[in-house]
């Protein structure tokens, strides 16, 4: 099989300054373990970055346009930098057009590029693939101009672009597990401070499974606009004089559960117990996690998906089922629901050699729900890097 530089070489050898700089980056995908549900402004996510690639490789073009290349699908774009707008229709490349933009606001010279993507992050399931191609063409262009930037500036910098280039506000978490993710931990990202740490995690023997429901996804957007919108007015009722961003993990850790009752409706008063609780899960994971107690952390994972079926209500009866599954088997250390919900895909911390025998519980998914699961194994990977230079 041919790497993305054989890729990219044959792929512009007629039209490409080959006798100059070829820059390849790679980004990985994620997986959310915790938290992502948490109200944007003030609250904590625990994550990994998962040995799922997006590289990205860049050359200089003979003339001033910019080809753009996804060796997957044999698919080609076209752009230039007086045009560097979104178009629906050029779907990946869009997220391409972002991070070239970042560069072009920062005063580099940009004439023609070529750009090549490849890569093994399955595509719209949650798993950021997305986000992980901005920062891998950011980190190639940094490369490739010798810009010297900040990560912290740089996401910065995409969100700005981002958001002005999508009309739709951007969360910052994502970015920052790709870029500052490590193979040997977890990474926790504090949403309002900008901050991440990462705890570290001994997985061997380990694997992350990603099983996807195949469920569709049907308001899916609507539905969580709702519940953003109880949880925010849930934290207005309980912080009359406080600023979202005033509301930290101890404040909300402090709070007893007994004086939400009658102080809201039972629907936000749910939303709002459900923020609460999986905050301190994510202190409590933190600190299972450092004793390596991973028979607590596996309790708070469970009831996390517990939290986010009863109280939150953004799961569904196949996901349940999955997760289900996993606390029935031998080796599961925690499995939960992971992104946006209402299918969607859940994972399971899981012993490799419990991997045939978890398989075998889903053999009936199929027959019960009609949809066929497709499962991906991962392990926690490094945040995005430079391949070549």
């Amino acid at each position: 099989m041919l790497d993305i530089g054989q890729i990219h070489r044959k792929e512009y050898e007629s039209d490409a300054d080959l006798s100059r700089q070829l820059v390849i980056a790679r980004a990985p995908g994620r997986v959310h373990l915790l938290g992502e549900h948490g109200e944007p402004k003030s609250s904590l996510c625990l994550s990994s970055a998962i040995d799922r690639y997006i590289y990205v490789a860049v050359s200089r073009r003979k003339d001033n346009s910019l080809r753009f290349f996804a060796a997957n699908t044999d698919e080609r774009k076209r752009s230039s930098i007086t045009n560097l707008k979104y178009k629906r229709e050029d779907r990946w490349s869009n997220y391409i057009k972002v991070a070239i933009q970042v560069f072009a606001s920062l005063g580099c010279l940009m004439k023609g590029l070529n750009i090549t993507i490849q890569g093994d992050i399955p595509q719209q399931i949650g798993l950021a693939s997305s986000t992980a191609l901005e920062i891998a063409t950011a980190v190639a262009l940094r490369a490739f101009f010798k810009v010297t930037i900040t990560d912290r500036d740089l996401i910065g910098r995409i969100l700005k672009e981002r958001e002005a280039f999508f009309e739709k506000t951007v969360s910052f978490i994502d970015y920052s597990i790709i870029l500052n993710a490590k193979a040997d931990g977890f990474i926790i990202i504090d949403e309002h401070k900008k901050e991440s740490k990462v705890v570290p995690v001994d997985l061997t023997g380990y694997k992350i499974l990603i099983i996807d429901s195949r469920v569709p996804r049907i308001n899916v957007e609507q539905e969580l606009k709702q519940r953003r919108h109880d949880v925010r007015r849930g934290f207005e009722t309980l912080f009359p004089h406080k600023e979202l961003t005033e509301i930290n993990d101890k404040i909300l850790a402090s709070m007893n559960f007994t004086e939400l009752q009658g102080r809201m409706s039972e629907t936000i008063r749910r939303r709002m117990l459900f923020v609460i609780q999986e905050m301190r899960r994510i202190a409590e994971a933190e600190d299972a996690l450092q004793r390596k107690d991973f028979q607590l952390f596996s309790r708070l994972i469970f009831h996390s998906h517990e939290g986010l079926r009863d109280l939150y209500e953004a799961s569904c009866p196949e996901t349940d089922w999955l997760v289900k599954r996993g606390q029935e088997t031998e080796g599961v250390s925690g499995s939960r629901m992971t992104g946006l919900g209402f299918g969607g895909c859940t994972y399971a911390v899981i012993k490799e050699g419990s991997i045939p025998e978890y398989k075998k519980r889903l053999e009936d998914y199929e027959r019960i729900f009609g949809f066929h699961p497709i499962i991906y194994e991962a392990v926690p990977a490094q945040g995005a890097c430079l391949i070549s230079v």
